[in-house]
């Protein structure tokens, strides 16, 4: 393994990682009557606190103006900002209606959908294993519905936020750390007015409680950015399959923490829809691995002997 292929593994596991004990940070605040509102626009007035420096230091404030200045490029950063503040919502969501397996059936999904997004909309062919793959996770989630006798519209939200996030962010040409700070720079606007609306209505948590709380609520825009960062720093080292297995890292670090730490009922229901997804992401990521090798092997030079 060369020492770019080491340091993106590492950035991998990092980002995935972090995304899949985030729980343990969401969990505390709902305790503390934080609500998920407040929680999602402090994560957004904080992440653009920690990215205004990077973006300095990095001296990318050119490329941050011209995404504003190029419509196309501004019409989808609004789309994904949009998407992305979506998906955060409903993830806080999940923490606080105790239903994180819901969150980890979704993440689950995400690539699936990301599948079948790419097929709808750019016309990629998908192989039979892959076909097959989309039809156990559809089965799964199906099962669930009917056998549970409940929608699981919060992992599906989920899913399909993030699947419809990476489709719009596909076709920006920009990188990570500049599509995140304007992505944070449309939303900050709209959540410093609902922070100031509840500070006026004195229903505002930050600044009432504890200083304790407050430092806990501030550190959303570590908890925000630097999963995001890292994972923009694996994507450049790293194949898309690496990234692909390293993606069911998030999604099983949150189940097992939905039912081990929180009390969360693995039910037989979820258990035979997880299994039925189970089989989807395996066959997915070994057609994945497969096709990979397959292309590595052909794009070989030929030595003459």
């Amino acid at each position: 393994m060369s020492d770019q292929s080491r340091e993106g593994l590492l950035y991998g596991i990092a980002a995935y990682g972090l995304w899949g004990v985030v729980p343990f940070y969401f969990a505390p605040l709902m305790r503390l009557d934080v609500g998920p509102e407040e929680i999602l626009a402090h994560r957004v007035v904080w992440s653009l606190a920690l990215l205004l420096p990077i973006v300095s230091l990095a001296g990318r404030w050119d490329h941050v103006r011209a995404s504003f200045a190029k419509p196309a490029v501004f019409g989808l950063l609004l789309a994904s900002a949009l998407l992305i503040a979506a998906n955060w919502l409903v993830y806080i969501l999940c923490v606080a209606m105790g239903k994180i397996v819901h969150a980890s059936l979704g993440y689950y999904l995400t690539p699936l959908v990301s599948v079948v997004l790419g097929r709808i909309f750019f016309r990629e062919r998908l192989r039979l294993w892959q076909s097959v793959a989309v039809a156990l996770a559809t089965g799964g989630v199906a099962y669930l519905v009917l056998a549970a006798d409940e929608f699981p519209w919060l992992g599906l939200t989920l899913a399909f936020s993030f699947g419809f996030y990476g489709l719009v962010r596909k076709q920006v040409p920009v990188d990570g750390l500049v599509g995140l700070s304007v992505e944070t720079l449309l939303l900050a606007p709209v959540a410093l007015a609902f922070l100031v609306v509840r500070a006026l209505q004195g229903s505002l948590a930050f600044g009432t409680q504890s200083r304790g709380l407050d430092v806990l609520i501030a550190c959303g825009g570590v908890v925000t950015a630097a999963p995001l960062l890292c994972f923009g720093q694996a994507a450049r080292r790293l194949s898309l399959t690496t990234l692909g297995f390293l993606q069911f890292l998030s999604p099983s670090l949150q189940l097992v923490l939905a039912v081990t730490f929180f009390g969360e009922p693995f039910t037989a229901e979820r258990g035979i829809s997880f299994i039925l997804i189970w089989s989807a992401v395996a066959l997915f990521a070994f057609d994945s691995w497969r096709g990979h090798r397959q292309t590595h092997a052909e794009l070989e030079p030929v030595t003459e002997t």
